[in-house]
């Protein structure tokens, strides 16, 4: 039997091994920032930095009890040894469809119109598989969550990235989208409440890129990891409250921040029967999905989601407007996002973004994320995760004030 490609013996020399070259798609995308961070973090560390970090996006509180220990019961049952089903559980599913009514006023059918995902992150990567190819566009923000630009690459796909501008609340400008473009799309990606920027959308926005998208043939897959972490009063919408938008779009939820549940790996989707049988086509060639024991977790999640969310949203618009202070005092004059768990600030001139994110590390022995991490648009920014508590936020603003660190609004 001739292999396909040669196996070294125990004895060659590495001028004998094969050389094994990934594919473009792979080698051709940006540099992943988040891996950069991670090594300038190991360097700092290995030099005794004692690193106060707040760059990364991982909850730090622990997953609710009622849900642990209903997982926990769940597990206890040796019929949920199993592979779960490709779909989700019947209780998992019913429990989505309860929740999209009661919070969104949405209607969508258990069995036909709702998938549980290993994450939503895999889902949209998953969305796009199905959806993208090299002779396709995807429409994607220039600001964007990784997953949402670069799984486009991933499968040959070309970006048309919209720009994000402050003056617009950081919402996309549909309207300017190039004819040519839109002839060839496939996909046109949103997510609000947003990540990096913590910027929410009103429903009108949905409105516009539905009929977009229906008008143009698009899916429209709208990204709702974050529709509960909201401030001041603002509620996000979901784009399924449009009329007809349920044919052009899949939606994404998950529990990962609401709930701190990211290392359970759940999610789900939501959207017309035919969309979600495209997406399950994927992941049934790839997976199985989510233990039954999770997803019983996350049914109960759902069921009492009011009384779970309300102690996490307080703790992250506590430190919200306790870093937004902070940062204030130290010249930034930017307003306090209404959504996310994220603040997104400005760069002082003369910095890039990894230049400045490299500078608080070595000065200050504080851990931010480069904008630039999150697209092209992002340059000028760095994002400031609200995961620590006042006591963990006032240390690192000293760190800061201690290093001379100041925004000069007349030089930005």
């Amino acid at each position: 039997m001739t292999a396909i490609y040669p196996i070294p013996s125990s004895t060659s020399t590495n001028s004998d091994q094969a050389t094994l070259v990934p594919t473009s798609r792979l080698t051709d995308l940006p540099e992943y920032v988040f891996a950069w961070l991670d090594e300038l973090k190991a360097s700092a560390r290995k030099r005794g930095a004692d690193l106060i970090d707040l760059g990364m996006g991982n909850p730090d509180q622990p997953t609710p009890q009622p849900i642990v220990d209903t997982i926990s019961a769940a597990y206890n049952d040796p019929k949920t040894h199993g592979y779960p089903p490709f779909r989700g559980s019947p209780q998992f599913r019913e429990a989505v469809s309860s929740y999209m009514k009661r919070r969104f006023g949405v209607a969508v059918d258990s069995e036909r119109e709702v998938l549980c995902l290993s994450g939503a992150k895999e889902g949209i990567a998953q969305t796009t598989m199905a959806f993208a190819d090299e002779s396709t566009v995807s429409l994607v923000p220039d600001i964007y969550y990784p997953v949402h630009g670069r799984a486009s690459g991933l499968v040959g796909s070309h970006a048309h990235f919209l720009p994000l501008r402050p003056d617009r609340g950081f919402l996309p400008d549909l309207s300017a989208i190039p004819d040519r473009v839109l002839d060839d799309a496939t996909l046109l990606i949103l997510n609000y409440p947003h990540n990096p920027t913590g910027a929410v959308a009103p429903l009108e926005l949905y409105e516009e890129a539905v009929e977009l998208c229906r008008r143009h043939n698009i899916l429209l897959l709208s990204d709702l990891a974050y529709s509960e972490l909201t401030y001041d009063g603002f509620v996000a919408p979901s784009a399924l409250q449009v009329r007809g938008a349920k044919d052009v779009t899949l939606e994404f939820h998950s529990f990962s921040k609401t709930f701190n549940m990211a290392g359970s790996r759940i999610g789900f989707a939501v959207g017309a029967p035919e969309l979600i049988d495209t997406l399950n086509a994927v992941r049934t060639n790839m997976g199985y999905g989510t233990p039954v024991p999770i997803q019983a977790g996350a049914a109960y999640a759902l069921d009492h989601y009011e009384e779970l969310e309300a102690p996490t949203v307080a703790r992250y618009r506590m430190r919200r407007d306790f870093l937004i202070e902070g940062f204030r005092s130290l010249g930034w004059k930017s307003e306090p996002a209404h959504g996310s768990m994220f603040m997104w600030l400005p760069i002082p001139a003369g910095f890039s973004a990894q230049e400045w994110t490299q500078y608080l590390i070595d000065n200050a022995d504080v851990v931010v994320t480069p904008g630039n991490a999150f697209g092209p648009g992002g340059e000028h920014y760095f994002r400031v995760s609200l995961i620590a508590d006042p006591p963990v936020l006032t240390a690192a603003l000293e760190r800061l004030r201690k290093a001379g660190i100041r925004f000069d609004m007349n030089r930005a």
